[in-house]
C-alpha cells in the first residue's frame, strides 16, 4: 500500500474528477494551469503529494492536443514533486482508433501515446473500454481497463426490453455485442457492410437476424461523427424494425454529429460521461455516470484488492 490517496484534475473533464472524488469521500487535489502568450504551459501542483498515491483524470476531448501535453507535463510535475507512485486516469484514451498500421507510413498513435505516459513517469494506468484490447499490450506498466457493459445493462434492463434486439452495426462489432446480449438475454442481429473497389465507403447489404417488429437496440463502443449509427438505424427501420435506440460507451459527437442525431429517427441514444457532454447533447442524448465505477477502481488500486472484481 502507498501513502494517502490523492486525485487530481486536468482541464478536460473536472465534473467527472469532481464526481469521482465524491464517491471516494475525498477532496480533489489543488493544481494550477498557466497558458502563457507564446502557447506554452506551465503546471504547478499546489498541495503536497510527497509518497502519496497520486491519480490524475484526464480525458481525451477537445482540445485534444492541449489536453495530452497537459496531461504529460502534470504527471512530469508530480514525478519530480516526489510522488509516490502516479496512475493516468483516462476514461476515454487518446488516439485509440490509431491501433495498427493499415497504411504505408504511418504512426501507431496509440502506442505513441503510451510511450510518452511512461517516459513522463507514469506508474500505471486506469482506463475505460479500449477501442481495441490490443492497446494494453503497447503498455510497459500496469494498465486497467474498465469496462462499462454491466453498468450499462444494468440501467437499460430497468426499463421494458420484451420486444428490443441488439444490433452491431458491422460484423467488426458482432463479438463486443455478446456481453450486452448474455447479461440481457436478448436476441442478437448483425449488418453485413461491403466495402467496393470504386467507393471507399462501406454499405450496408444485408442483415443477419430479425428485427421486423421489434425496437433495434444498436450497440458500440463509441459515437463519433455519427454517420455508422444513423446508417444503421435506416437500415434496420427499412427491414421492418419499429423503433431504434441506441448506446455505446463513449459519446464522442464531433463535428455535426448531435444535430445529425438529434434530427433522425433514433429515439434515445445513451453514453457514458467518460466524456463532457453539456447542456448541447439535446433531448435524445442521456449520460450514465461511471464516476462511481472508476472510484471503485481506484480504492482497489490503492487497497492492492482485484480490480477484475468490479466487473461482477
Amino acid at each position: 500500500m502507498q501513502g494517502n490517496i490523492k486525485v487530481f484534475s486536468g482541464s478536460a473533464h473536472p465534473t467527472f474528477s469532481r464526481r469521482v472524488c465524491e464517491s471516494l469521500g475525498l477532496p480533489l487535489g489543488k493544481s494550477k494551469v498557466v497558458r502563457f502568450s507564446n502557447q506554452n504551459m506551465l503546471v504547478q501542483i499546489e498541495d503536497n503529494v510527497r509518497e502519496d498515491d497520486v491519480f490524475f483524470i484526464q480525458s481525451s476531448c477537445p482540445p485534444v492536443s492541449d489536453g495530452i501535453l497537459e496531461m504529460l507535463i502534470t504527471i512530469d510535475a508530480l514525478k519530480y514533486a516526489s510522488a509516490g507512485r502516479i496512475t493516468a486516469v483516462i476514461p476515454y484514451f487518446p488516439y485509440s482508433r490509431s491501433d495498427k498500421k493499415d497504411r504505408p507510413r504511418v504512426s501507431i498513435t496509440a502506442r505513441l501515446m503510451a510511450q510518452l505516459l511512461e517516459t513522463a513517469g507514469a506508474d500505471r494506468v486506469l482506463t475505460l473500454d479500449l477501442h481495441a484490447p490490443q492497446i494494453q499490450g503497447f503498455f510497459r506498466i500496469p494498465v486497467d481497463e474498465l469496462i462499462a457493459a454491466p453498468l450499462i445493462c444494468q440501467h437499460l434492463s430497468r426499463g421494458a426490453l420484451a420486444d428490443h434486439v441488439i444490433v452491431a452495426s458491422d460484423i467488426g462489432e458482432a463479438k463486443d455485442i455478446e456481453r450486452y446480449a448474455g447479461r440481457l438475454d436478448l436476441p442478437v442481429a448483425i449488418i453485413d457492410k461491403r466495402r467496393y473497389a470504386d467507393n471507399d465507403k462501406a454499405v450496408a447489404r444485408e442483415l443477419v437476424g430479425e428485427v421486423a417488429g421489434k425496437t433495434a437496440l444498436i450497440i458500440d463502443d463509441e459515437i463519433s461523427s455519427g454517420g455508422t449509427l444513423i446508417e444503421a438505424a435506416q437500415f434496420c427501420l427499412s427491414r421492418g424494425a419499429r423503433a431504434v435506440r441506441a448506446a455505446a460507451v463513449h459519446g464522442v459527437f464531433s463535428g455535426e454529429a448531435l444535430t445529425r442525431i438529434n434530427n433522425c429517427a433514433i429515439a434515445s441514444v445513451l453514453v457514458t460521461d467518460s466524456l463532457p457532454q453539456g447542456e448541447a447533447a439535446g433531448p435524445k442524448v442521456e449520460q450514465l455516470s461511471v464516476a462511481p465505477l472508476f472510484a471503485r477502481a481506484i480504492e482497489a488500486i490503492h487497497d492492492g484488492t482485484s480490480v477484475f472484481e468490479l466487473f461482477r
